[in-house]
């Protein structure tokens, strides 16, 4: 009796062997990325190209398998976003970008919340993402407790954070930031050439001293030598925006402020409003972030236009090619810039 061949045995075993995700490409000569996408119906598929799938996933009997989709490092191919808030608009339209790109890859998004800094909530959710079955991890670290998560990450749990401008990079992490710094310099110089004595700032919780929107801001006073005031600290809440902007509105040599968001720039536009101070002709206020609807504001917000969409869609693109083995991809953000409405203006001294 005759013995199969060396090269056949290894085929028959690939006949009896359950089509794959990777077969499935093969034969319809696509990606198995595209596979993946048409799987999760992603409208990032042409018809055609869906068309191509579907016969081959139909010609080759294959079933998807929740445990065949975990690729390098074990994890499962998909994400889950960790962050301290989802209500604030820098957050949750950074969360609204990363969750777009996630839908065209074809992954299903997670997300956990991070309830402080402190050490058992940080280690409550590290120990979530560290199981193999969330996948990657993108960390919106915007504040202390995002950055202290993304610290103790242990080193094999793929990630990607968005980070403020000089925050700490942690090693062997990927982190993407917009340069806030300039702009918040471009906004403090746009008053100061109004001709303003100087700017004061209210600013938000951050994770440093360092970071960007200070930074800017102060940078500016510095290359002008222009007096640079205190710094007016606010909470995330609209009550400690508002007494901040009540200590502001008391002192008459306040005619120019920046503030750290535009959630900030409300607040502080009524304590003002109160101590029947005029925006813009007694005080110019900038705010930053354009949140929906600032255009609209009685008056209008001059703030710093953000693009936090495409900033989560940024990460989530990097932390893809990270769980998939493929090289990063060329990051092309639009950088924050000044929008100029109607809450700036000369002060009365200078008209």
């Amino acid at each position: 009796m005759s013995q199969p061949s060396p090269e056949r045995a290894p085929s028959r075993k690939r006949r009896d062997a359950a089509p794959s995700i990777r077969d499935v490409a093969a034969a319809a000569g696509v990606s198995y990325q595209t596979v993946s996408r048409v799987l999760n119906d992603s409208p990032r598929v042409r018809p055609v190209t869906r068309h191509q799938v579907m016969d081959a996933i139909e010609r080759l009997g294959y079933r998807p398998n929740r445990a065949a989709r975990a690729l390098g490092f074990g994890r499962a191919r998909a994400v889950t976003v960790v962050t301290s808030n989802t209500t604030l608009y820098g957050y949750a339209a950074t969360l609204q970008g990363i969750e777009e790109a996630a839908r065209e890859e074809g992954l299903a998004v997670g997300v956990q919340v991070i309830e402080s800094a402190r050490s058992g909530d940080i280690r409550q959710a590290v120990e979530h993402v560290s199981d193999p079955s969330v996948g990657g991890v993108v960390v919106i670290a915007f504040d202390a407790a995002g950055m202290e998560l993304l610290r103790r990450l242990p080193g094999d749990v793929p990630a990607v954070a968005a980070v403020e401008p000089g925050a700490l990079a942690e090693a062997g992490r990927t982190t993407i930031c917009l340069d806030e710094q300039q702009a918040s310099a471009d906004a403090t110089r746009h008053l100061l050439s109004l001709g303003h004595r100087t700017v004061h700032h209210v600013a938000i919780p951050s994770e440093a001293g360092t970071r960007g929107r200070e930074a800017g801001w102060r940078r500016a006073l510095l290359e002008a030598e222009a007096p640079v005031p205190e710094i007016v600290a606010a909470g995330w809440d609209a009550r400690s925006a508002y007494e901040a902007g009540c200590a502001l509105a008391a002192d008459d040599a306040v005619t120019a402020i920046l503030c750290g968001n535009d959630d900030t720039a409300m607040a502080v536009r009524r304590a003002l409003y109160d101590a029947g101070r005029d925006v813009p002709a007694d005080v110019s206020l900038v705010g930053f972030d354009d949140v929906p609807g600032s255009a609209y504001w009685i008056p209008a917000l001059t703030t710093i236009r953000m693009d936090f969409a495409g900033w989560g869609r940024a990460c989530l693109a990097a932390l893809a090619a990270e769980l998939d083995g493929r090289p990063r991809p060329e990051i092309a953000l639009t950088a924050p810039n000044l929008v100029v409405r109607e809450s700036t203006a000369p002060p009365r001294t200078a008209r």
